[in-house]
């Protein structure tokens, strides 16, 4: 058996880039095929189907955004990392030419009502998210910064719940108002922990 000529993290990535910016149902293998440089069968020996492919390509979004998570593990105040964080995502979607947004909001959206993998890959996706300002909001608690009485847990879906709303305003915000309407939902939503 002859072993594979190339990096299947690397075609991940390249698929990735695909789905990314025109979403599964509009991609087609050919699409695959011109973004990846691999053939059909190759694609298909190496991942299946365009599914397997696409399944693929979010464990690579995952990897990538373990940044996100590392960055909440940063030794400073509890509001702080959460602002930082949430200031990541603004800079993020500022610096986003083509409005892409997040890879996994748009897997929900598009995908995650009809197709219970992708939709279990989503909700993994936000929980590890969640769990991680989980902890972030409760050491929060311990030290004065968070209001005692809510719900940490809940305070962590109120967050990512915010990251979402950031991306989609990213995208769908004028370019002069942009900037400004993505600051003050960072602002209102950091003042809303305390």
């Amino acid at each position: 058996m002859r072993p594979k000529e190339f990096d299947p993290d690397q075609i991940a990535d390249a698929a990735m880039q695909v789905f990314w910016q025109r979403g599964y149902a509009a991609t087609s293998i050919q699409d695959l095929v011109e973004g990846t440089g691999l053939s059909r069968s190759s694609l298909y020996n190496a991942f299946d189907s365009k599914h397997g492919l696409y399944m693929c390509a979010l464990k690579r979004y995952q990897q990538m955004t373990t940044a996100n998570i590392e960055l909440l593990g940063q030794e400073a105040p509890a509001l702080e990392r959460v602002r930082r964080l949430l200031m990541k995502i603004v800079d993020n979607e500022l610096q986003d030419d083509q409005r892409l947004g997040c890879l996994a909001a748009n897997a929900s959206l598009e995908m995650a009502g009809q197709d219970p993998v992708v939709a279990q890959w989503v909700a993994q996706n936000f929980k590890r998210i969640e769990a991680a300002l989980e902890q972030v909001l409760r050491q929060g608690q311990e030290q004065g910064q968070v209001a005692s009485q809510k719900n940490p847990r809940a305070l962590a879906s109120f967050v990512v719940c915010t990251i979402q709303g950031l991306r989609v305003l990213g995208k769908g915000s004028l370019p002069d108002e942009r900037r400004q309407r993505l600051l003050d939902v960072v602002e209102v939503a950091v003042a809303s922990l305390a």
